[in-house]
């Protein structure tokens, strides 16, 4: 019996590992930045001084689209996901793609998800002012349009504290630099770690 008790206790703990799943593009990946200190990474090392057995898979693809990120999502499935982090659309937005188009395709991967029992939390974007006013408030629309449509939590802005910040960025003024990523960690673990 002395030998079976830590046995039960390993397998009971181990049945509380969830996998995460971020699913995004060069922001999500760590553009230029090593895996290990891109905004995932450091959310699973948090996460793991409560639970050793989280499991983090990073999905994110430089130059990801919301249309690209539904095609890959079957890869991503074969790990089992118990929720998701959506965090596509940037480059939607940055190349001026139809908003509807970008709209149907995040409520695809959506409903991908929510029909195999995963959790979604979908983060915003905002778009630049060069963009135009009408395109812009349209874009930014999408995210709360989806949240409230599928009931998901919403990050409002993925770059919150970290857009705009020269200190915060690489030379391009778009790709957070470590520091940035550490915002982006926390802000991301705000919403994501109730839902542990």
């Amino acid at each position: 019996m002395r030998y079976f008790i830590p046995f039960l206790l390993l397998f009971s703990f181990s049945v509380f590992g969830k996998t995460i799943l971020f699913l995004g593009d060069s922001l999500t990946e760590g553009y230029q930045l090593t895996k290990e200190e891109a905004y995932p990474a450091l959310i699973e090392t948090e996460l793991k001084k409560k639970d050793p057995e989280v499991k983090v898979i990073n999905g994110g693809v430089s130059g990801a689209t919301s249309a690209s990120g539904l095609k890959r999502m079957d890869w991503y499935l074969k790990a089992k996901p118990d929720l998701m982090l959506l965090a596509l659309g940037a480059n939607d937005g940055l190349r001026g793609l139809s908003v509807a188009q970008t709209e149907k395709n995040l409520s695809d991967v959506i409903e991908k998800a929510q029909e195999r029992g995963i959790t979604v939390v979908i983060a915003g974007m905002k778009m630049p002012t060069n963009m135009g006013e009408k395109y812009r408030k349209d874009f930014e629309g999408v995210f709360e349009r989806v949240a409230k449509k599928y009931k998901l939590k919403l990050i409002p802005f993925l770059l919150e504290g970290v857009g705009g910040n020269p200190k915060l960025n690489l030379p391009d003024g778009i790709h957070p630099n470590p520091e940035g990523h550490k915002i982006m960690a926390q802000t991301v673990l705000k919403t994501l770690e109730p839902l542990l």
